[in-house]
């Protein structure tokens, strides 16, 4: 599949060459999503955890 990559701002917008779109590039396209949002899942995670840890110290802090 050919395709062409521009910038717009922080995202990137794919214009395909051709205007073949198989079952098999959207097959790609599906399990590369999947494996962003497993990715996101983890990263909101962490994200959580960490915020908690710094509630946790604020907290003590503010008993000091």
């Amino acid at each position: 599949m050919c395709e062409t990559c521009l910038k717009k701002g922080d995202v990137q917008v794919v214009v395909p060459k051709s205007s073949v779109f198989t079952s098999d590039s959207a097959q790609w396209m599906i399990q590369k999503i999947m494996f962003c949002s497993q990715d996101l899942d983890i990263i909101k995670e962490k994200t959580k955890e960490i915020e908690q840890r710094l509630k946790n110290m604020i907290h003590v802090l503010g008993k000091i």
